[in-house]
């Protein structure tokens, strides 16, 4: 036998592969590749699905504004940085809905969490120039929108697809189509259908009809391009992709053919309701995020956070009426090129209705993106003569007396003296100046009211108690924390700086006959569609007696009718109201009510550079801004366009006994009626020192025997004798000293102004350098 290598013989039924064969996998390497990818395949689904855990949702996902509504429902504005409101599956329509999946997915109800052929699509798709294509399942596009980022990565959509089919197990189909809807971005900075309803139509999503919805759905493809309004040349494409969402509802069974043969493109508005803050929005929003959080309703954290749907107790047509009435009165005659001082006019207001406490208007300012204090809610102004009607109500609330013992009533006669020293007063020397420094003489507490006399109610305060009179403001409604609401003579001028809407609740308290209703600015708040937020227990209680409150209803109505109010007569309605001025003319105010709205209106100064208080002389051209001026031109146009249309009805009041009676018109000047001190049947004429309110006697209903036109020393003028009304012919103070009054000479410890405007520095005792003085009207 040879030693050589002999060939090997092929096993018997078995050839050897040659040629191109050799090249071809046999079936059993097919079969093992086969079965080695299904077990990579399955393990690494199974370690993909294992190791990918739903996460938290992004930190955009979760971002919502604050949305800010009218009790209509309209929208105020949207505060936050992201523009998302969430709404639950119940408040977005039928339509709306059908109109997304037939953009989207049409078969979402009935195919799984993740389509691969879709996907597989979507690639080829791409890869061949047939447009970019994502192949994802509405579950998917949630789960890339609400846990993940919008990167194009491997890793991302890997985790997508893992995440997906977690959720689709977790979470039902209605869940998961809810949170698509509410993160899915439509352009115009909105994210979720209630936001996108809101920006292109102006309307809530629950409101959405077929037409609107197929728009809706056809932005989710393309958002910026497909806005018809910034991109007017892309209309064709839009609305090519708006036929193609009504024709996939048609044949999903969702929209009739009848239906959809009807409908016609519908074009966004250009403008819908801003979501900004500029006019008074911004004022709104802030005004309304400090009530919040001041009242422990929503801490600052969870506003931050967002998804809440806080609806105001602000009524849209009285809030542009306000609007409209500071704009024609006041805004549209500033001339603040021509005139300086225009540059400082600010104006502010607020409406509080009586029965309920509800605040139904407020203005703020000409625009909060150009001036940012809400001017409504602002407490650095002094708010002058308007406060005068708590010094009169606390006096009939308290039964008070004049310094003689006389029950203080509308018809009580005090000495309306320029500058004449309160009596009574144990802190010092207080001498208030009147308006214009002009003198009254003996004066009844109504025409003192019509006529706004400061040294009539500076007296008046200390007859009742200043300490009462405070009481008496708080339990109005004027907060106990008002800058300078002291205790003091000064009080009844209205040298306390409360706000608009403090002096609005306090007259609100007034026209309710005594009744004071928590004043609140919030109807209701819901969080993220569903949860609704619980607002403090509202209670009426009883401030004042009605008595107390309807006589000073009875004599407001007389500075209306015969006062410094008598603009409020524009209103077209029975109305109660009061002037106020502050010290040196920087703020001007009229707070007056009809027993249907209290409204009180402010015009204040303000350098715009500096932010200081200025003076209003020459404003607008006139010589000075009173609050029967503008102010009260303001509430009339306001108070009559804010009550169109509702009943008028006249106030039911139930007065002071003898309160009715008028008693007849007093002199200007001259001396006063002889006074009588209690436990003394002997009259005596007040001298220099001595106070001289009275009630009128029997015989003051005509002057004959007596003689009027004052004889003290430097009162001028001729004196009528015998006369029916005891009205002095001519004469005027030509010293400055009247009966019991005082110089403005400084040595004799009077004030050191002339005008009664400036505090002074004379000689006050305990009220040096404490009392500032705003005049009366």
């Amino acid at each position: 036998m040879s030693d050589e290598p002999q060939p090997q013989q092929p096993a018997p039924g078995k050839r050897n592969r040659t040629g191109w064969r050799r090249i071809v996998p046999t079936w059993r390497m097919t079969l093992g590749a086969f079965l080695a990818g299904a077990l990579l395949l399955t393990g690494g689904f199974f370690l993909g699905y294992h190791l990918v855990h739903i996460p938290s949702a992004n930190a955009l996902a979760i971002k919502q504004a604050n949305v800010y509504l009218y009790t209509d429902g309209s929208v105020i504005a949207r505060d936050g940085e992201v523009n998302r409101e969430n709404v639950g599956l119940g408040r977005i329509s039928q339509d709306a809905q059908h109109a997304i999946l037939a953009a989207e997915d049409r078969d979402f109800y009935t195919e799984s969490a993740v389509d691969p052929q879709a996907m597989l699509r979507a690639v080829w798709n791409t890869a061949t120039g047939k447009g970019k294509q994502s192949g994802s399942t509405i579950t998917q596009q949630y789960v890339k929108n609400y846990y993940l980022q919008q990167e194009q990565t491997v890793t991302r959509k890997v985790k997508e697809f893992f995440i997906a089919i977690k959720l689709d197990r977790e979470q039902s189909k209605e869940k998961i189509l809810e949170g698509y809807l509410n993160t899915s971005y439509f352009g115009r900075n909105a994210y979720g259908i209630q936001a996108a309803a809101q920006a292109y139509y102006g309307m809530d999503a629950q409101d959405l009809d077929a037409g609107r919805a197929a728009y809706l759905a056809a932005l989710v493809n393309a958002p910026s391009q497909y806005d018809v309004i910034a991109h007017p040349e892309n209309r064709p494409a839009a609305e090519s992709r708006w036929n193609y969402v009504l024709d996939g509802m048609v044949e999903q069974g969702w929209l009739s053919e009848t239906e959809r043969t009807g409908l016609k493109f519908p074009p966004p508005k250009e403008n819908t309701n801003s979501t900004g803050m500029s006019g008074q929005r911004g004022y709104i929003v802030q005004i309304m995020k400090d009530h919040l959080i001041r009242n422990k309703i929503v801490s600052e954290e969870e506003l931050d956070a967002g998804g809440y749907r806080i609806t105001t107790t602000l009524q849209k047509d009285k809030q542009n009426a306000f609007v409209d009435a500071v704009n024609d009165k006041l805004v549209d005659r500033l001339d603040q090129k021509q005139r300086k001082v225009d540059t400082y006019v600010r104006a502010g207001g607020a409406a509080v209705e009586p029965k309920t406490g509800k605040v139904r208007a407020m203005y703020n300012g000409i625009d909060y993106v150009k001036q940012y204090t809400p001017n409504a809610t602002r407490r650095d102004y002094q708010v002058g003569s308007i406060f005068k009607p708590f010094v009169f109500t606390a006096a009939v609330e308290n039964g008070s007396r004049t310094q003689d013992g006389h029950a203080i009533t509308p018809n009580t006669v005090y000495d309306g003296t320029n500058k004449r020293p309160v009596q009574g007063w144990s802190g010092g020397l207080y001498d208030p100046a009147n308006e214009d420094d002009r003198s009254y003489g003996d004066i009844t507490v109504r025409e003192a009211t019509d006529k706004s006399v400061n040294a009539v109610y500076a007296q008046m305060a200390v007859d009742v108690g200043s300490d009462k009179v405070q009481q008496t403001a708080i339990g109005l409604g004027i907060p106990s924390t008002t800058p300078e609401l002291t205790p003091s003579p000064s009080i009844a001028l209205g040298v306390a700086t409360a706000s608009a809407l403090d002096m609005a609740e306090a007259y609100a308290t007034l026209a309710n006959h005594g009744v004071h209703s928590d004043s609140t600015m919030i109807e209701k708040i819901t969080k993220d569609g569903r949860e609704t937020v619980p607002l403090p227990e509202r209670k009426n209680r009883r401030a004042v007696s009605r008595e107390a409150a309807d006589t000073t209803t009875a004599v407001l109505r007389g500075v209306v009718r015969n006062g410094t109010a008598t603009a409020a007569l524009g209103a077209g309605r029975p109305a109660a109201g009061k002037t106020g001025t502050a010290e040196e003319d920087k703020a001007a105010w009229f707070a007056g009510y009809t027993p249907e709205l209290a409204t009180v209106v402010a015009v204040m100064g303000q350098n715009p550079d500096t932010a200081v208080q200025e003076k209003l002389y020459g404003a607008m051209g006139l010589p000075r801004i009173n609050g029967g001026g503008v102010p009260a031109e303001i509430w009339a146009q306001f108070t009559r366009e804010a009550l169109e249309g509702e009943p008028v009805s006249d106030f039911d009041l139930e007065l002071q006994p003898d309160a009715e009676r008028t008693a007849p018109p007093t002199a200007d000047t001259g001396s006063r009626r002889p006074t009588t001190t209690p436990g003394d049947d002997t009259p005596t004429t007040p001298g220099p020192d001595e106070n001289a309110p009275r009630n009128p006697g029997p015989d003051d209903s005509t002057g004959e025997g007596r003689t009027e036109g004052g004889t003290n020393e430097g009162t001028g003028g001729d004196t009528t004798t015998g006369g029916t009304d005891g009205d002095t012919s001519t004469g005027g103070t030509t010293d400055g000293t009247t009966g019991g009054g005082t110089t403005g000479d400084t040595d004799s410890g009077g004030t050191g102004s002339s005008d009664g405007e400036n505090p002074g520095t004379g000689g006050r005792g305990g009220l040096t350098g404490f009392i500032p003085r705003p005049r009366g009207e």
